[in-house]
């Protein structure tokens, strides 16, 4: 056997193998990554400085060197055997293992309309390199989807005086994660600052000059972007006779159909202790995700249970969500210096908080919410509206009781 091999240098794999040595384990690992860099966070893709895209390095050469973890870039896995314990690589390379985490993220999701190559993701480096070397005040950019990296990319586009439009099929942007008041507020600020919002309509081609609509009305543009959102990379698996739906399904542990196959990140759905599946794309699952697999590959029996949790910059303001809110959830409004806060009750226990304010300024108080939420209190509704009950306050009482 040939230790652990990890397929995917994202975040997932990346802190996968750090853990790995941090839990005790001295076996060989190999981290295989697609993409020709050091591994890199992608969330500060979007905040090109100086027209120059920004890559924020998980770590360093000599951090993997140091570990004792084997980085093999600029390759993918072609083929699985999960009964043969063995993976072969695009350079035909063949890798056996003891034990393999899948971390093979997500793929953005295409377009089909006529032209649709013409459209840029908004996905690696070299996506946001492409996008941002074509762009410079006084240009123009239709961005097709208004989800979460859409209108963060719209924002940044307006900082650089860059005309934006944005396409939405649905009837408002940031409909599915966002709650709709923090929604509503975000999509008022981008029409304040000279964002287009084309709502309500499908793209039904592309072309040199922009973008036609389903309605017949063209946008005129200079760079079209495709922001649609992202499928889990499941290939892999699949064709191996891995358990596959909405992602690489696993157990709470985070283990695969095949038992010394483990998936985590973007392209991992966890099973839930009410039934079914559930797969989170975000910065924190990710990593929590990969640490959980990695202890569990050295030899624990953890179930992952972290609070979903995510976060957006939109100009100068600061989107944070913590759980998952649901319109069945009695909301509860708190005036925060900045911005506001919403809570959310389910049968009234907090379960769910989110923010939006000025940067940074609310990240304590989704903490300490986080906290409250952990701790499966059922505070006064009364308590949490108010601004003069500091929300340690609450924490502490719940402690005690």
């Amino acid at each position: 056997m040939d230790g652990i091999v990890i397929i995917g240098a994202g975040e997932a794999g990346t802190r996968a193998a750090f853990a790995l040595r941090q839990a005790g384990y001295s076996r060989p690992v190999t981290l295989v990554g697609a993409e020709p860099h050091l591994p890199y966070e992608r969330p500060p893709l979007s905040k090109a400085v100086d027209d120059a895209v920004q890559m924020k390095l998980i770590c360093a050469a000599e951090a993997l060197e140091t570990a004792g973890i084997a980085y093999l870039k600029g390759l993918s896995a072609t083929e699985l055997d999960a009964g043969a314990g063995r993976v072969r690589l695009s350079d035909s390379r063949l890798l056996r293992y003891e034990k393999l985490l899948l971390a093979t993220g997500a793929r953005p999701r295409r377009l089909t309309c006529p032209g649709a190559a013409g459209a840029h993701d908004f996905r690696t480096h070299a996506d946001a390199e492409a996008i941002f070397s074509r762009v410079a005040p006084g240009r123009s950019v239709a961005i097709i989807g208004a989800g979460l990296i859409g209108m963060e990319l719209a924002a940044v586009l307006r900082g650089k005086d860059v005309a934006v439009d944005v396409i939405e099929a649905a009837p408002k942007p940031l409909g599915r994660a966002v709650p709709a008041r923090f929604a509503e507020k975000l999509h008022a600020r981008h029409a304040a600052e000279g964002v287009r919002f084309h709502l309500d309509r499908g793209v039904a081609a592309i072309s040199d000059d922009g973008v036609t609509l389903t309605d017949g009305s063209v946008v005129r543009a200079d760079l079209v972007v495709s922001a649609i959102g992202v499928l889990p990379e499941i290939a892999l698996a699949e064709a191996a006779g891995l358990a596959t739906g909405n992602g690489i399904l696993t157990d709470a542990c985070l283990r695969t159909s095949a038992a010394n196959i483990f998936a985590a990140g973007d392209c991992a759905a966890v099973a839930r202790p009410g039934g079914g599946h559930v797969r989170f794309e975000s910065w924190r699952n990710a990593r929590t995700q990969a640490e959980t697999a990695a202890r569990n590959m050295a030899g624990a029996a953890e179930m992952f249970a972290a609070l979903p949790w995510f976060w957006s910059d939109q100009y100068d303001l600061g989107l944070q969500v913590a759980g998952l809110p649901q319109p069945a959830h009695r909301i509860v409004l708190r005036p925060a210096a900045g911005g506001e806060l919403e809570f959310y009750l389910d049968d009234g226990r907090l379960v769910a908080a989110a923010g939006l304010g000025i940067g940074n300024s609310l990240a304590k108080d989704i903490k300490l919410a986080e906290m409250l939420i952990a701790a499966a209190v059922s505070p006064s509704p009364a308590e949490l509206a108010d601004p003069g009950i500091n929300l340690k306050t609450l924490l502490k009482s719940a402690r005690a009781a």
